[in-house]
């Protein structure tokens, strides 16, 4: 396969696995597999940039908006973290936080990943009035707020991120 075909093909398998994902509620491959194919395409689109297709998966954060929901654009892009598969990547990160930080000390906190849905809900006066999905991270899905739990929020308006976890198969 010719590295112009390469990239036709994985823009494509992307592609679908992100509509199936994100429009279907299925998920075909899991995590690390789409990761995988997803710097492949991003290697071979820098090494041929006249063969990148206009609708890489490669130029966006999460999936397209569903029709089924109303959408609202987010006060602040909800952006993605990228991914690491390596020693190498987690020293190189580490170098960052380093040099960012000015010699300050940290600490890090690991947690094992989920999947889940990320969410951005709003609150005015101490009311929930808005819980958003990330959608593209720029535009979301106004989301059902019965599952978010309720408490008391004393300020004029925040803005909280989190994730809610998804259930394997239901």
């Amino acid at each position: 396969m010719t590295p112009q075909e390469r990239i036709a093909h994985l823009t494509d398998r992307l592609n679908y696995y992100t509509h199936q994902y994100y429009q279907n509620s299925i998920s075909e491959v899991d995590d690390f597999t789409f990761d995988k194919l997803l710097a492949e395409l991003a290697d071979l689109e820098k090494q041929y940039p006249e063969f990148r297709q206009p609708e890489s998966p490669t130029s966006r954060v999460g999936g397209t908006i569903s029709k089924e929901f109303a959408t609202v654009y987010h006060r602040f892009p909800m952006l993605s973290l990228g991914n690491t598969y390596s020693e190498e990547d987690l020293i190189e990160f580490d170098k960052r936080v380093q040099k960012g930080l000015n010699g300050q000390t940290y600490e890090y906190i690991c947690e094992l990943k989920f999947d889940g849905v990320a969410l951005s809900m709003t609150y005015e006066n101490g009311l929930l009035v808005q819980g958003a999905t990330r959608g593209d991270g720029v535009r979301g899905m106004i989301s059902p707020i019965t599952f978010v739990p309720f408490g008391q929020c004393r300020c004029a308006w925040v803005m909280g991120r989190g994730a809610r976890s998804t259930e394997r198969g239901a």
